[in-house]
């Protein structure tokens, strides 16, 4: 479900609809600043921010040094003076350096100030891998954010998802970890890692409203209903989970979770009863991933519906590996070979 008047649509990739997001939300309100490394009159190294400056100046839209802790830090300070930044990490490997400001500050500033401040701070980052980045631009820390008491963590799967929460994280306002798959950037995969990328262009959800809508956080989608097994995914994994469901024949429900945190725990407590069998997929590596909290909240809630123990399909337990990047990925055959045990346990 989203917020939606009427309007025009036309095809975009995830990028077109970032970019979109970001206009739509900065004619509305003129608190909105963008800022980041090359967001300004390079528009960003995948282009997400392109042609924002030129339209609304160096005032509103603004390069930053190389500083990921002082680009997080003024955006703190931005936002309890009254403006909502929108700040870009250009990837989600070097936000370490601002994570104090983020959980010590940003996080916090409500609750430390009794509500008289709030932090409507939105940061967005490529993350994941994909394309060939090597360990320092391809990794997926989302777990670390939705251990924070204070922030949001979202992450979409297509360009529809990817505008419309990113308008209701900008309007959020809390803190939100905006987490972009960039491994989908420009399309869509079918699940087998060796074929060439699909583009968005023939996805049913590309077709995105050029105006103003959002889908709300916390809010996960039932991609693909099923009776077998129920599969939790989010970003890229969304469409391995569908290319296997699709190669196997399987009759798996998909939830994508877009919000992980908060996350959407009706919708996946609803589909795990009705399936009794639950798969978590992620690309992040397994220990202290987010598919342990997942599991945990499936087992608490849903204990005497299951028919199978839960899996978990994730990345492996070691530093990011760029020459093996592909063997990394919870990919199909081990995401089959995961649905199949489910189903015969």
């Amino acid at each position: 479900m989203s917020s939606s008047p009427a309007t025009e649509t036309r095809s975009m990739n995830m990028i077109q609809a970032i970019n979109s997001a970001l206009d739509v939300c900065m004619d509305r309100d003129p608190a909105i600043t963008v800022m980041g490394e090359d967001v300004g009159y390079f528009g960003g190294v995948f282009k997400a921010t392109e042609g924002l400056q030129k339209k609304y100046g160096k005032g509103r839209v603004f390069d930053t040094p190389i500083n990921e802790g002082g680009i997080i830090g003024v955006a703190v300070g931005m936002s309890a003076y009254g403006l909502r930044p929108v700040p870009e990490i250009q990837f989600a490997d070097y936000i370490y350096p601002g994570l104090d400001q983020l959980v010590s500050e940003a996080a916090r500033l409500r609750y430390r100030s009794a509500g008289e401040f709030t932090a409507p701070i939105t940061v967005r980052s490529p993350f994941g891998g994909g394309i060939f980045g090597g360990q320092t631009h391809s990794q997926s820390p989302e777990a670390l954010f939705t251990h924070v008491a204070g922030i949001k963590t979202v992450i979409p799967s297509n360009p529809y998802d990817a505008k419309g929460l990113l308008v209701a994280a900008i309007e959020d306002n809390d803190p939100v970890i905006f987490f972009e798959p960039k491994r989908i950037y420009n399309g869509p995969f079918d699940g087998h890692y060796d074929r060439p990328v699909t583009p968005w262009a023939k996805h049913p959800q590309s077709q995105v409203p050029e105006g103003y809508y959002r889908i709300p956080l916390s809010q996960a989608a039932v991609v693909r209903e099923g009776e077998a097994a129920t599969m939790l995914a989010y970003g890229t994994m969304v469409h391995v989970a569908l290319g296997v469901i699709e190669a196997s024949g399987i009759d798996a429900e998909v939830i994508d979770l877009r919000t992980l945190w908060p996350v959407d725990i009706e919708t996946i407590e609803a589909s795990v009863k009705k399936t009794g069998r639950c798969i978590v997929v992620h690309e992040a590596t397994r220990t202290g991933g987010f598919g342990a909290e997942l599991s945990a909240l499936v087992q608490e809630r849903c204990f005497y519906h299951l028919e199978a123990p839960i899996e978990r399909v994730t990345g492996w337990d070691t530093p990011y590996p760029h020459s093996l990047e592909w063997a990394y990925f919870p990919g199909p055959v081990r995401l089959t070979q995961a649905l199949k045990r489910v189903i015969e346990a």
